[in-house]
């Protein structure tokens, strides 16, 4: 039988001090919440003790702001979701983020095992005066360990209701997708970022945050498998291609630090628990 947690976190500002109340059910859980930049900012690490997510695991995570509140949420290593011996394994990130909050969503990068039976989806659902900040980087096997993603399934779902919706599906043993040049050509790693607000984003405002990362990415080493759009007035979403997970991890920092102090007026401060 597999493994089935749950963990609901509901952030709220207090005098403005943003405090978190946590509830979990079973192998996930909360680290730490600390306050690494003063009252106004909670930071909380999310932990998976079994390290890992197999076949017929279920992970359910709930994450609920309310007015004033500003969370970065994030972890302390990969998710990794193992090879199945026929049961799918899912985790699920559901968002509620209330008018006047703030939403970091900033995990390590997620790794599809060969031979894994993987669903992974998230949906934010953000209210008008919601801003957020989030990011996903999914590589497929470890080609490091010459164990490349040659059976199984992984499937990939982001969604913002009603304005930008992301679902796809690859498969080990289908690699025309994963090598064409009209999809991971050739590359194992694909990292997704995106700035988001519950109403429209003002067009100065909007065009700024384009400019930055676009400046970022014409900037890194991977320049030609970086690209950032407005897939919606009220979404802006940066895409890299990437041979490993190190160097797209890195770009899309390096457009988050960027970003931080143009959206909010608050500079950068990342995690202890990452790696740089």
């Amino acid at each position: 039988m597999g493994w089935h947690g749950s963990l609901a976190l509901r952030y709220r500002s207090d005098a403005g001090r943003t405090v978190v109340h946590d509830r979990h059910d079973g192998p996930l859980r909360v680290l730490k919440s600390f306050r690494p930049e003063g009252d106004a900012v909670c930071h909380s690490v999310l932990v998976h003790p079994p390290g890992g997510i197999v076949g017929g695991d279920t992970l359910a995570i709930e994450i609920a702001l309310e007015p004033g509140a500003h969370a970065l949420v994030t972890t302390p290593g990969a998710t990794r979701f193992y090879r199945s011996l026929g049961e799918q394994a899912t985790q699920s990130l559901e968002v509620q983020a209330e008018a006047g909050t703030r939403l970091e969503w900033l995990p390590l990068e997620t790794l599809a095992y060969s031979g894994c039976i993987a669903e992974n989806r998230a949906r934010f659902a953000l209210d008008d005066g919601a801003e957020m900040i989030g990011w996903d980087v999914t590589a497929l096997g470890l080609p490091a360990s010459e164990q490349p993603f040659v059976a199984g399934r992984f499937t990939q779902s982001i969604e913002l209701p009603g304005r930008w919706l992301e679902r796809g599906t690859v498969r080990g043993d289908a690699p025309g997708l994963l090598d064409s040049p009209l999809g991971w050509a050739g590359h194992r790693a694909l990292g997704t970022l995106w700035f988001a607000a519950g109403s429209a984003i003002a067009d100065p405002r909007r065009d700024a945050l384009l400019e930055a990362a676009r400046a970022v990415c014409d900037a890194h080493p991977l320049a030609a498998t970086a690209g950032a759009t407005a897939v919606d007035p009220a979404v802006i979403v940066v895409r890299v291609l990437a041979p490993r997970v190190e160097p797209a991890m890195d770009l899309l920092a390096a457009i988050w630090r960027a970003w931080r102090p143009l959206a909010w007026q608050i500079e950068a401060s990342p995690p202890r628990v990452w790696r740089t």
